[in-house]
């Protein structure tokens, strides 16, 4: 069904409608969390990265550290973080623009994982959902956005499909 919906039947393989809806499902899903967060970040009168990236500890405190500190760049990386955020939620659930809205995705989520990650030893003042070690929900989500990434989710449902599937002549 897939290949006669893409036209394309050399290239595409078979998946079943349950694969396509769970990958479909997942990066609706995926778009939800990030649109949500971003809008939350751009009616909240007060919100800031500050604390998040003045509690780095691992490689590139340093970089983070002083990004916190500088009012301007702070500025500049905030309104980033909320319209980022709100951009790749669009896209991922719209699905247009889908693997580079996750690749920009990945990028965010390594940076996140980069500024505070789940290492023994490591405490942060924020609030935490739970008790990690290693893997955390950054980890979690940056994978299963690399999955969305390689498959062409936004060509079996989304905007994708308008923009980038040619039609068989």
């Amino acid at each position: 069904m897939l290949n006669t919906l893409l036209g394309n039947t050399d290239r595409v393989p078979y998946y079943t409608r349950t694969q396509l809806t769970a990958l479909v499902l997942l990066r609706i899903i995926v778009g939800w969390h990030f649109l949500y967060e971003g809008i939350a970040k751009i009616i909240s009168t007060h919100w800031t990265s500050a604390a998040y990236l003045g509690e780095s500890k691992w490689i590139f405190s340093g970089i983070f550290i002083w990004m916190a500190a500088n009012p301007t760049i702070l500025r500049i990386i905030d309104l980033m973080n909320m319209w980022g955020l709100t951009a790749i939620g669009l896209g991922l659930i719209a699905g247009c623009l889908t693997r580079p809205a996750g690749i920009a995705a990945i990028l965010l989520l390594v940076l996140y994982y980069v500024a505070n990650p789940p290492f023994i030893g490591y405490t942060y003042t924020l609030p935490n959902e739970g008790h990690y070690l290693i893997v955390n929900k950054n980890l979690v989500e940056l994978c299963a956005l690399i999955v969305l990434t390689v498959f062409p989710t936004g060509t079996i449902i989304g905007i994708d499909r308008l923009l980038f599937v040619r039609k068989n002549a």
